[in-house]
């Protein structure tokens, strides 16, 4: 994983990645199981966008699958990206404790 080396965003990311798994635990499921696609897309493209911004490239581009998805109305791989989503922040956050950037309380 790579990920930025501005100082700023380093110490933005432990918190961006711990807020995107809560909403992605609490908001996802309720849009999937009410099939909403037009909050799915909407979350999918927030996703995509501020995941762009810190270098999280492999989450944006599955936020992007998602998007079109969420478009669609393709349920069932909505659903996969979303089960591999918080699969992906969890790398990211272990990564980032293994670099010593994220501080366990």
């Amino acid at each position: 994983m790579k990920i930025p080396d501005d100082p700023f965003v380093q110490e933005l990311l432990p918190e961006f990645i711990d807020t995107w798994m809560d909403d992605l635990q609490n908001n996802m499921p309720k849009y999937l199981e009410s099939k909403n696609s037009t909050e799915l897309y909407r979350l999918a493209h927030t996703l995509k966008g501020s995941c762009l911004q810190f270098g999280l490239d492999e989450i944006a581009a599955k936020g992007i699958e998602l998007m079109e998805y969420a478009k669609n109305e393709e349920w069932s791989k909505a659903n996969e990206i979303a089960n591999s989503l918080l699969g992906l922040f969890k790398n990211a956050k272990d990564f980032l404790i293994e670099k010593g950037l994220y501080e366990i309380e």
